[in-house]
């Protein structure tokens, strides 16, 4: 997470701690599927997601 969750709408807030994104600068490693990918969408202006290959 690159930008704070506070005075964003509850919803957001929620999405954010469903992709395990608790505090600022933490990171988590997400299967790619639909589901992530669109909760990536609603919070894209406050994430940064890069593509790791294995």
């Amino acid at each position: 997470m690159i930008k704070s969750e506070i005075g964003r709408p509850e919803k957001q807030r929620k999405v954010l701690r469903g992709l395990g994104l608790n505090k600022l600068n933490s990171c988590v490693t997400l299967a790619d599927t639909p589901q992530t990918r669109g909760m990536i969408n609603k919070v894209i202006h406050l994430v940064s997601v890069e593509d790791i290959r294995e």
